[in-house]
This record gives structure tokens, C-alpha cells and sequence, in this order.
């Protein structure tokens, strides 16, 4: 699969990345979201030399969804303030094994990275997580949530939800019980940025980009 254009005007560019693609370059040298967005406008636009993406924000590689970009610097700066003061709305499906036990709610922990691992447990002295759920269906063993991250912590939602023996249907790194399958022949995890709400970096107009599920999501789309 590749990622689908959502929203662009002259300073913004919201894209659907699918699962298994890196947001940015990274070690394995897969092509990465920032690299085809912007070969993508360089052949659209027949841009000479180097193109801007500027990049404000990240998904997990296992995880598909809506990733806002800037095409301008101003663009950029604008947004990444939006995220660095917590006012960026982010709305994610998770299919989870398990079920809460009210249908919506808030949860607050305290965060710890280890780096050398590339893993995140709730532990004292990390960073503050707000995290706030609300259940849309239920069946055979697993719930389909809502979730909506107040702050934006690495692998934020998948601890959180792990740490409460809800566990991301895939997500083997935090205790899932088994693999599903993505488009791209590898594995994914059940957990897609459906949403983001933000204020536009040059008219400040309220914008709100919404991202389909892709084929390889193993539970509702609507």
C-alpha cells in the first residue's frame, strides 16, 4: 500500500500512512512517509532541487493513519508549537484484547523509556500520560475503543492500554497474545490515528482530517 493525500493547501499536508511504513528514515533504509511525501510533490508539482517536508509529529511503524506534514517552514513551526503545547486533537481507534470496565473514562500515568530497548513501562519519576477511552463495541473477548491522548508520549496509547491487561490486538512488544497480518506481507498492530483536529498554521481556521481505514484493519470501519 501507499499513503493517501487527505488534506493539502500551500502549508499542510495530511497523509494516510499505512502500517509497516516508517514515518522517517530509520535503520532498516525502508522508504519512509517524509521521503515519499516528498518525491510525491516533487513529481506532482515538477519541483527542481530539493523539496520541504516538514515533519511535526510521528506514528509508530506499526501503526496506520492520519500524519500531519508541513510544506512550508512556517508551516512546520507553527504546527510543531501545536503539538509541543498539547492543543493538537488526536482521536485513534484500538481493537484491544479484553474490556474495560466502564465504557469511557481517563487515565493518568507516569511514563519511563528505556532507550536501549526501545520500550515504555508505567513506572515513578516518568513523564506525565493522559489518556482518555471510550468503548464503542464489544465482542468475543476484544472491544474496539476510542482513544484520545491528552499528551504525546513514545508508544504512549500502546503501554497504557497494555498496562491495564488490554493489549493491542498484534502488539507483541507489550504482550499481545498473537500476530496479525498487513497489506505489506509483515504484521500490524490494531491501532489507526482516525483523526486529528488542529489550527491551521496560516488562517487559524478550526481543521479537522479524517483518515479511512485501510484494508489490513482487523476490526470495524465504521
Amino acid at each position: 500500500m501507499v499513503p493517501v493525500v487527505l488534506f493539502e493547501d500551500n502549508h499542510c499536508l495530511a497523509l494516510n500512512k499505512p502500517s509497516g511504513m516508517p514515518t522517517q528514515g530509520d535503520e532498516s533504509g525502508a522508504e519512509s512517509l517524509v521521503d515519499w511525501a516528498r518525491e510525491d510533490l516533487r513529481v506532482r508539482y515538477q519541483k527542481p532541487g530539493n523539496v520541504f517536508v516538514g515533519l511535526v509529529h510521528r506514528l509508530d511503524r506499526p501503526v496506520s493513519g492520519v500524519v500531519l506534514l508541513g510544506k512550508t517552514s512556517k508551516g512546520a513551526s507553527r504546527l510543531s508549537a501545536q503539538f509541543r503545547e498539547e492543543t493538537v486533537e488526536k482521536v485513534y481507534w484500538a481493537i484491544v484484547e479484553g474490556s474495560p470496565d466502564a465504557e469511557e473514562g481517563t487515565w493518568t500515568d507516569r511514563l519511563v523509556k528505556d532507550e536501549s530497548r526501545n520500550v515504555v513501562r508505567v513506572g515513578a519519576g516518568g513523564k506525565e500520560a493522559v489518556l482518555a477511552f471510550r468503548v464503542l463495541e464489544r465482542w468475543r473477548g476484544r472491544s474496539w475503543l476510542e482513544v484520545r491522548p491528552v499528551s504525546g508520549r513514545s508508544h504512549q496509547i500502546r503501554v497504557q492500554l497494555a498496562s491495564r491487561r488490554l493489549r493491542i490486538v498484534g502488539d507483541l512488544k507489550y504482550g499481545a497474545s498473537g500476530r496479525i497480518p498487513a497489506s505489506d506481507g509483515g504484521h500490524r498492530i490494531a491501532l489507526h490515528a482516525r483523526s486529528i483536529g488542529f489550527r491551521h498554521p496560516t488562517t487559524a481556521a478550526e481543521t479537522r482530517v479524517v483518515a479511512p481505514v485501510p484494508s489490513d484493519w482487523p476490526g470495524p470501519s465504521s
